[in-house]
């Protein structure tokens, strides 16, 4: 499925039930509660960790719908941009940006 269908259903999900649709900050805490839920059944090896970061990217989808935002054509101009990056290490071994993208 790609990112601009799954934001169109999960916008459309939200709207027939009812859920939340105008209030940004309210949907920024929600999403940040998924994540929550997501380190848990990760951290705890739940079955339901795949089920928990789908949520996430619902609440996303649907928080860049809600503020008119295509995540489908940003994605792809990220992952464009962070290929044209370059990464050294410096004598610490930590990653440092070289080349912006």
């Amino acid at each position: 499925m790609e990112i601009r269908t799954a934001q169109e259903q999960a916008w459309a999900n939200k709207i027939e039930k009812g859920f939340n649709v105008t209030d940004v900050p309210l949907e920024f805490g929600l999403l940040t509660a998924e994540v929550g839920e997501a380190f848990t059944a990760w951290r705890k090896r739940l079955p339901d960790f795949g089920e928990e970061l789908a949520d996430v990217l619902l609440y996303l989808v649907a928080l860049a719908e809600m503020n008119g935002v295509d995540l489908d054509d940003e994605v792809a101009r990220k992952l464009e941009k962070n290929r044209r990056r370059a990464y050294v290490r410096d004598e610490r071994g930590v990653l440092v940006r070289v080349r912006e993208g």
